[in-house]
């Protein structure tokens, strides 16, 4: 299993598994349509020898590969133990201290600001980033200000496994965000981030209109109060 994990991140990073090296395999086992390992290997042969031809390598289909492989050994029995060689124990204990809190911690204000981008795009208002107090008091971590009172916003970023438990976060939430209502005189609202196919995405986008509708409704209330 060792082995296999070491090969593995050899090759991927040399590159020896790409099209430049050894043809666009996935493509060709397409062409080939084969029916046994044999009638592939077959097929395999002809074209990367046709390659190696355009390439002006005088080589045999085995002997490349064989050469790809020598190549990998090098890599690994050479470049790769030296650089083992020169690792440290602290440099084991501060990349473990980085991935699990740097890295971890840049990653998640990174899929706030992102949501915080398609926010502020969808809303077409100014979004700030909370006071430090209100994070703390209120469980804020941006606002709106709409004619002298505030819509709070809270990001949370949540995975696939979390996503029925949203409803545990609104309520776990609820005390410091109708306190929030109180004094800043509008509503808090929770946006759940989830992550697709690579991309961060709005999980409950029903949100945005609650928001809208609660900006309107400040508006309104400022204008009613200056007909009085």
């Amino acid at each position: 299993m060792a082995r296999e994990w070491i090969l593995n991140i050899a090759t991927n990073r040399w590159g020896l598994n790409k099209k430049k090296f050894v043809g666009p395999v996935a493509q060709w086992i397409r062409e080939c349509s084969p029916k046994t390992i044999q009638e592939w290997e077959a097929f395999y042969y002809k074209k990367l020898s046709e390659m190696l031809k355009q390439k002006g390598l005088d080589l045999s289909p085995r002997d490349y590969l064989q050469d790809l492989g020598k190549k990998l050994y090098v890599k690994i029995s050479e470049v790769i133990q030296a650089e083992i060689d020169e690792i440290t124990e602290n440099d084991c204990i501060q990349y473990i201290y980085n991935l699990v809190i740097n890295r971890t911690f840049d990653g998640y204000l990174a899929e706030i600001k992102t949501i915080y981008g398609q926010l502020q795009q969808i809303l077409q208002v100014p979004i700030k980033p909370a006071p430090d107090e209100w994070d703390r008091l209120y469980n804020v971590d941006f606002y709106i200000e709409i004619s002298g009172k505030y819509i709070g916003l809270q990001i949370k970023p949540i995975t696939y496994e979390q996503s029925p438990q949203v409803h545990k976060w609104k309520k776990l939430l609820s005390k410091t965000h109708a306190k929030f209502e109180k004094d800043k005189g509008g509503k808090v609202f929770i946006v759940f981030s989830i992550k697709k196919d690579g991309k961060k995405m709005i999980y409950n986008p029903d949100v945005v209109d609650e928001i809208k509708r609660e900006i309107e409704n400040l508006k309104k209330g400022d204008k009613e109060n200056e007909e009085k």
